[in-house]
């Protein structure tokens, strides 16, 4: 800062009397006139604009360790220490989530299902067992939800949904997809592990021919339908 201001000021002051005044050496300032930014420096800019771009093609949700993962499979050799400070100097921070927007949400509260699979997660058969989950995806258009119907057994995915909003319908376009690529022969347990996809199938909600409910549940529910031969 002081070079930069002597340089600024010597169409008004002399270099040394400036230097005496700021307490540095004039040949310092001669020296920076030659090599402004220091190695250190250059290679600080120059690994910004990479944290950069690896952050402007990750949507801008990436945080420091993501983008010093980024920069190793670049070749880079960083700590993730430097990572973080170089991101907090250039402004880059991770996007957590979505908000959600203040207010009341009122609404029936959720029937708690049994926690019917209990961990078991061998199973001998497919389209016995499918596991669902929801979750959330940032695009250059804004937040995506994705639902995904997982058969256990084959690890899968046997029906997905996408949709720009979290409803009913995404939990049911997801089931609906699996019921229609697999057409189990037998009854098929839904498990769901997040409280997301079961506040998602109402209580009393029945997919279109088949002969039980799809129940809401807590975080560890399951929840069984029976499927037609």
């Amino acid at each position: 800062m002081r070079y930069a201001f002597i340089e600024a000021h010597r169409a008004e002051f002399s270099v040394r009397s400036m230097c005496r005044v700021l307490m540095v050496h004039f040949s310092g300032f001669y020296a920076w006139l030659k090599e402004p930014l220091s190695q250190r420096a250059l290679e600080d800019a120059r690994q910004t604009d990479l944290i950069e771009q690896a952050w402007t093609d990750s949507g801008k949700v990436y945080g420091y360790r993501k983008l010093h993962d980024d920069l190793l499979d670049q070749g880079e050799t960083c700590s993730e220490n430097r990572v973080a400070r170089l991101a907090s100097l250039a402004g880059i921070a991770a996007q957590i989530g979505c908000k959600r927007r203040p207010g009341r949400y009122g609404g029936k509260p959720a029937v708690v299902a049994d926690n019917t699979l209990d961990r078991q997660f061998e199973v001998e058969a497919q389209d016995v067992v499918w596991v669902t989950d929801i979750t959330y995806i940032k695009t250059h258009e804004g937040w995506s939800y994705l639902a995904v119907v997982i058969d256990l057994f084959s690890r899968r995915v046997v029906g997905w949904s996408m949709q720009s909003r979290m409803t009913t319908d995404l939990a049911l376009q997801a089931l609906l997809a699996a019921v229609w690529r697999r057409k189990p022969k037998v009854k098929v347990m839904i498990h769901s592990p997040s409280r997301d996809i079961a506040s998602q199938y109402p209580a009393g909600q029945r997919i279109k021919g088949h002969s039980s409910p799809a129940k809401s549940g807590n975080p560890s529910s399951a929840n069984t339908i029976s499927l037609p031969a």
